[in-house]
């Protein structure tokens, strides 16, 4: 088999994809486009850009990673020197989503390949244009014994998952994240699930309330609301809600016009099914901005909604769309009744002047990260780990959180010949033992 573990040949392998990505490009972004009208610029930001500096980084620090680090002895081992290793999996398994369909696909793989395993990436179905030049590109660089792309429907999927892995990586619903861990566990795999969750996003009477409503309509509505990290629902203060509400209008004006449908700077929804889910969410509830829809070109307005009932479908599952729940609180019990009754979040954003009322927040509650006064920006610091808690995932990644990801930390313990105590031999001596115990009462 033509595969080496050699950290140079796969730095080598990971430069040459580096320069095929930048001169695809405009071809990659052509292809996000034709899937769903994803616009250039959030193309660019979201998927290329960042694939490329993902890439740029473990091209630098490899050499770096793979090295065993050496850590402090135990006094019991004297004399040793202590290394931890970084072994490689094997063979690695990774199911993208398709709602950042470059990037989810390729992020996972560079990392899993720079760690040394095989890698098999199953990008989604729903974005044909873009899994077929991801398989185009990974076919230019790399053989079927490194990174191969299986290319299919849900019936590829369920066909992969069958077999056994070394390591499953997956982006994607709760629901679908279930059967690839009960798929996981027959073999004991070991796996990551990135999942996603009902968002809060808490926005207090002492908010900065413009930058507070640019930034919201920013990480709700960028890729149409299909993030996974997107403030799924507000919950405002009511002192503040009316002008608040009228500020979300404004910006959302200013962001994408009179008529979003003319704007190349809106997604729309990726296929049918998922546009009759967020159409059937309009339903009944009180809508104060947007609200239009067309099947035929798949798309849906940015949409605010006004204080729908909990019980209602909108507030029951992840809305992954352009729909803005507004719900109102007075004091801190309002907030706790309503995110309390969801399972722990992806992400929490909290707009506020008010630094003790911010922080009470950040830590009562329990969610993979967020912001303090922003929305979605906790994903773009590689130094940060990216992962959900509970319902919205399992493990992490990004940056070396990565590269640890996909490698076995094995520990290695070296013992000196030229000196061995001989305490820990039989026969025992016990008057070491009543020694220690004196010594631990000092």
């Amino acid at each position: 088999m033509h595969y080496s573990k050699d950290s140079n040949y796969r730095k080598q392998q990971l430069k040459k994809l580096l320069h095929i990505l930048e001169n695809s490009e405009d071809e990659i972004l052509d292809c996000l486009h034709a899937d769903f009208k994803k616009p250039r610029f959030e193309g660019f930001l979201s998927e290329t850009n960042y694939v490329i500096a993902d890439l740029k980084q473990s091209i630098k620090k490899i050499t770096g990673w793979v090295r065993p680090k050496m850590v402090l002895p135990s006094l019991l081992n004297f004399p040793s020197t202590d290394y931890i290793y970084k072994e490689p999996y094997g063979k690695v398994l990774i199911i993208a989503p398709w709602n950042y369909p470059f990037q989810l696909a390729l992020s996972p793989a560079i990392a899993a390949y720079a760690a040394g395993n095989q890698v098999v990436i199953k990008p989604s179905e729903l974005t044909p244009n873009t899994s077929a030049i991801i398989a185009k590109i990974i076919n230019e660089v790399f053989s079927e014994e490194e990174i191969t792309v299986a290319e299919g429907g849900v019936e590829i999927a369920q066909e992969l998952l069958q077999k056994r892995w070394d390591y499953i990586f997956f982006t994607g619903s709760v629901a679908v994240g279930k059967m690839v861990a009960q798929a996981a566990v027959k073999n004991l795999t070991p796996f990551t699930l990135e999942l996603g969750g009902k968002n809060p996003c808490i926005i207090d009477q002492f908010a900065n309330l413009q930058l507070s409503a640019k930034r919201i309509v920013w990480g709700k509505f960028i890729n149409a609301g299909q993030t996974c990290i997107a403030p799924d629902y507000l919950i405002v203060h009511e002192k503040i809600k009316q002008e608040f509400i009228a500020l979300l209008k404004q910006e959302l004006q200013l962001a994408y016009g009179t008529d979003p449908q003319l704007t190349p700077d809106f997604s729309r929804i990726v296929n049918k099914k998922h546009w009759e889910r967020l159409s059937n969410y309009l339903v009944n509830q009180e809508v104060i901005f947007g609200g239009t829809t067309h099947e035929e070109t798949l798309y849906i307005a940015p949409t605010l909604i006004n204080e729908p009932k909990l019980d209602s479908p909108i507030m029951q599952e992840e809305i992954f769309g352009p729909l803005l729940p507004i719900l109102s609180y007075q004091e801190f019990d309002d907030i706790d009744k309503i995110i309390t009754r969801y399972e722990k979040p992806l992400a929490l954003y909290v707009f506020s002047k008010d630094k003790p009322f911010a922080q009470k927040i950040i830590q009562h509650y329990s969610f993979g990260g967020g912001c303090i006064n922003d929305t979605v920006v906790q994903f773009v610091n590689h130094r940060l780990p990216f992962g959900g808690v509970g319902h919205s995932g399992i493990g992490a990644y990004h940056g070396k959180f990565s590269f640890d990801t996909f490698s076995h930390q094995k520990a290695i313990v070296k013992k000196a010949t030229w000196l061995d105590i001989s305490l820990r031999y039989a026969p025992y001596n016990t008057k070491f033992v009543k020694f220690r115990k004196l010594l631990s009462k000092l």
